[in-house]
């Protein structure tokens, strides 16, 4: 168990580094360099290529179930757009600073940096190294329930930053309020991002549904008009 937790630990702390110190310095290269790194390092320890959800025999069926997953966060991001007008709150979900961003930027995020910075890294990093490193030591309900509070504490760094750049307090209680409900928010993520690595048995899978997720979030953002306007 102390490579998992040593993982963990380790996944937390550099996002606090990346995110409060580094910033967006070679965010998508050094993110490549660690997600190498990672699988480096779990393969070295011994973990298969199965646990990682990285075994080309089960690359099919990932790509099926996330199919799926993208067609079905097309759906609710979709409604989520045509109700930002009529339900209030609606537009508060869908809202995303990088919204106000010139069109090639919004596509360059959306097709790139989100794809390979964002949803391929944290899922090698979380789904695949730390999430397998667990199912050697532990049963799948521990590992998933690790593997996800460790991602939604991963989510506190960036949290700050977005806090900040709203003139928000840390501290305050908004701040703390928006840092725990990112927490659990993420958490539960977590959960269903595994249940879709472990359903299908590819990483694919929820890479697919992380990228759509974020993705669709932010096109929808930068496209769909806000309410009122």
């Amino acid at each position: 168990m102390t490579l998992p937790l040593a993982l963990a630990v380790g996944l937390v702390g550099w996002s606090f580094v990346g995110n409060l110190l580094l910033g967006e310095t070679l965010y998508t290269t050094r993110n490549v360099v660690l997600l190498v790194a990672l699988v480096w390092l779990a393969r070295g320890a011994g973990v298969g290529w199965s646990h990682l959800g990285l075994d080309r025999a089960d690359l099919r069926r990932g790509a099926r179930w996330g199919g799926v997953a993208v067609l079905v966060v097309a759906v609710v991001v979709g409604v989520g757009a045509g109700l930002a007008d009529r339900v209030p709150g609606v537009g508060v979900l869908l809202a995303d600073e990088r919204a106000d961003l010139a069109g090639a930027e919004v596509a360059w995020h959306a097709l790139w940096r989100i794809p390979v910075g964002t949803a391929a890294f944290e899922e090698v990093a979380f789904r695949a190294v730390l999430l397998g490193s667990l199912l050697t030591v532990t049963s799948p309900v521990r590992a998933v329930v690790i593997s996800s509070v460790a991602f939604g504490l991963w989510h506190i760094a960036p949290t700050m930053v977005a806090l900040r750049i709203n003139d928000v307090a840390v501290v305050s209680a908004e701040g703390v309020g928006s840092i725990v409900g990112a927490v659990v928010v993420t958490a539960l993520a977590g959960v269903g991002f595994c249940l879709l690595r472990l359903g299908s048995k590819s990483l694919l899978a929820p890479v697919l549904a992380h990228w759509a997720t974020n993705s669709f979030g932010l096109l929808a953002a930068a496209f769909v008009p806000p309410a009122g306007g």
